[in-house]
C-alpha cells in the first residue's frame, strides 16, 4: 500500500467555503460601476497620446474576468488578492497613466456588488459578524459589510427527502435484512441547525441509519413484513427526539424496501404455497362434509315417500334427455326402483306391432300354422 492512500482525502468544500453569494445580479452590478469608472477614466485619457487598449477597455475585460473568478470562488480573500492583481497589472500596463478613476470603480465595485446579497423565498441565510452569529437574514434582498460580515450558509427551509439504508442488518430472529427507507425532515431554525452541529445533513442520514439498526434489532422479520408503517413511526419518534435540539424535524419515515436472501425468500416461498395448498383441502374437506348432510337429509325425506323418489328420478332423466344426442347410464337399482324395466320392455314390443299387421302375418305363414278364424 502507498503512503499516498494512507493521507485523509482533502475536502474542497471546506477549503473552498463561501462567505457570501455571488451571482448574475452581482456581476451586473460590478459591471456596472467599473464600466461608470472607465468613462470617467476616458475622460480624464482625452489629452494623452491614444494607446492600442485605453485602461477604460482594460477595466471593463478586468471587472468581467473578476466577476466570473467570484462566482466560481465567493470568498473575501479573492476579493483582496483580485484587487492587488487588479492594481498591480494595471500599474505596470500603463506606467504614467493617472488611473485613479479606474482604481477607484474596480474596488467600489467589487465592495458593493459582494454586500448585494438575495435569498429565495424558502431560504435564510445566516450571517456572522467577525466570526459571531450576527441576524438570520432573507428571504430577498438584504446587505452585508464588505470583509466583516459573511453569510455562512443559505439553510433551506423546505421539506427534504433523505433516502438511507440498513446493509445486512440481523432482525431478533437472527435473520440478516438489507433495508431500504426514506426520511421526510425540514429545518425549522436555521441558526440551531448551523450552530448546534457541524453538518446537519450527514448527522441527520447517520443518526437515522443507526435508529434504523436498532429498530431493525427489536423485531422479527414478520413484524417487518407485516408492520412496516409502524416500525416507521418508531424510527422517526427515536429520530426527531434526537434532531429536536438542532432545529431539525423529522416529519416522517417510509421504510421502501426489505430484502432478505434468496434462499429464505424461496423456503418462504414454498411455505406460503403449501399453506395455500392446505387451506385448499380443508376448505374442499369442508364443502364434501356439507354436501353429505344435504345427501343425508333429503334420504331422510324420501325414506318414507317412494312416490316423491320416483318423482325425482324421473326429472332426473327428463333432464338428462331434453340434451340431443345424450346418452344416460342409470344403475340398475334405479331402473327397478322407477319400474323404467317394464315400461322399456313394453315401449320395445309397441314399435314392431305398430309396424303393421302385415309383419305379425307374415311371420305366422312362416311357421306353417294356419291362423285361428
Amino acid at each position: 500500500m502507498s503512503v499516498r492512500s494512507n493521507l485523509p482525502k482533502l475536502d474542497w468544500s471546506k477549503v473552498y467555503r463561501p462567505d457570501f453569494r455571488f451571482g448574475p445580479v452581482n456581476l451586473i452590478l460590478l459591471v456596472l460601476v467599473m464600466a461608470v469608472g472607465a468613462a470617467i477614466q476616458a475622460r480624464v485619457d482625452a489629452s494623452t497620446p491614444a494607446l492600442p487598449i485605453g485602461p477604460d477597455v482594460c477595466g471593463i475585460v478586468a471587472a468581467i474576468a473578476m466577476g466570473a473568478t467570484l462566482i466560481v470562488a465567493p470568498m473575501w480573500t479573492k476579493v483582496i488578492g483580485l484587487g492587488v492583481v487588479y492594481w498591480l497589472v494595471m500599474r505596470f500596463a500603463y506606467p504614467g497613466v493617472d488611473l485613479g478613476p479606474t482604481h477607484a470603480a474596480a474596488y467600489l465595485g467589487l465592495f458593493v456588488a459582494t454586500s448585494v446579497q438575495i435569498a429565495k423565498q424558502w431560504e435564510r441565510g445566516v450571517v456572522l459578524r467577525l466570526g459571531k452569529f450576527r441576524t438570520l437574514k432573507g428571504p430577498g434582498f438584504f446587505l452585508i459589510l464588505p470583509l466583516l460580515d459573511r453569510v455562512d450558509s443559505f439553510i433551506d427551509h423546505r421539506v427534504r427527502a433523505t433516502d438511507f439504508r440498513a446493509e445486512t442488518t440481523l432482525t431478533k430472529d437472527t435473520v440478516p435484512v438489507n433495508v431500504d427507507a426514506i426520511a421526510f425532515w425540514l429545518v425549522w431554525d436555521a441558526k440551531m441547525s448551523v450552530l448546534e452541529v457541524a453538518d446537519f445533513e450527514s448527522a441527520v442520514i447517520l443518526s437515522a441509519q443507526t435508529a434504523l439498526r436498532d429498530a431493525i434489532g427489536k423485531h422479527e422479520l414478520g413484524e417487518m413484513l407485516s408492520e412496516r408503517e409502524k416500525l416507521g413511526q418508531e424510527i422517526q419518534e427515536v429520530l426527531d427526539r434526537k434532531t429536536d435540539p438542532w432545529g431539525i424535524t423529522i416529519q416522517a419515515i417510509e421504510i421502501r424496501d426489505i430484502i432478505i436472501p434468496k434462499a429464505l425468500e424461496d423456503a418462504m416461498s414454498r411455505r406460503a404455497q403449501a399453506e395455500r395448498e392446505r387451506q385448499s383441502r380443508v376448505i374442499l374437506g369442508t364443502a364434501e362434509t356439507e354436501i353429505a348432510e344435504k345427501f343425508a337429509a333429503a334420504s331422510a325425506a324420501y325414506r318414507d315417500n317412494p312416490v316423491a323418489l320416483h318423482l325425482r328420478a324421473m326429472n332426473m332423466v327428463f333432464e338428462g334427455l331434453k340434451q340431443k344426442g345424450s346418452m344416460i347410464i342409470v344403475p340398475s337399482t334405479a331402473v327397478e326402483t322407477m319400474g323404467l324395466g317394464s315400461l322399456g320392455g313394453l315401449t320395445a314390443f309397441d314399435r314392431p306391432h305398430a309396424g303393421g299387421e302385415g309383419g305379425a302375418g307374415g311371420t305366422a305363414g312362416a311357421s306353417g300354422e294356419e291362423p285361428v278364424g
